[in-house]
């Protein structure tokens, strides 16, 4: 199980790595774009298309798994907080079947559209030229299946009564 927890410790820093270079790309592309537009009056064709078809969608949706390994994912506490602490294990333990059920899902038929959007190959006109999209469509199952698979590893440990490793180790 350790071995298993450090590759997808890993593959979770990797693809926040990803993340990050889109931020990075969209920042510098954004900005040429509006300093060509403005000294020259000629815009960087495709930004609309590449910010919003690629960089936000690698934001939002390839980091799930980092933020699930980190436990970061937003919760909210008041009805279990007066719970006792090991009724709180438990019931936090058992929850990552159904978080697992729905992430499962999310990836299967998130990879149905994004598989669909190659088979199609889906792309948007930006100007008089074409920018395939279906490429970026393959960024949600990536995130949410890798997230997926960081709960079932949770839900392992929990089950096993083992420790999962933490990220930094």
């Amino acid at each position: 199980m350790k071995l298993l927890s450090r590759l997808l410790a890993r593959a979770a820093n990797w693809t926040s790595v990803l993340a990050g270079l889109a931020v990075v790309a969209m920042m510098l592309q954004v900005t040429l774009d509006v300093t060509l537009r403005y000294l020259i009056g000629k815009p960087l064709m495709g930004t609309l298309t590449m910010v919003s078809f690629y960089y936000m969608v690698i934001v939002a949706f390839v980091p799930l798994a980092l933020a699930e390994q980190r436990d970061a994912h937003i919760s909210v506490d008041f009805v279990t907080e007066a719970l006792p602490v090991r009724l709180k294990y438990h019931l936090a333990g058992l929850m990552l079947v159904p978080a697992a059920l729905v992430g499962g899902i999310l990836t299967w038929r998130t990879f149905e559209a994004a598989m669909r959007a190659f088979r199609m190959g889906a792309a948007e006109t930006s100007g008089f030229s074409r920018i395939p999209v279906w490429p970026a469509y393959f960024a949600l199952p990536l995130g949410a299946g890798l997230m997926t698979l960081i709960i079932m590893l949770r839900f392992a440990a929990y089950a096993t009564n083992q420790q999962v490793e933490s990220p930094e180790k």
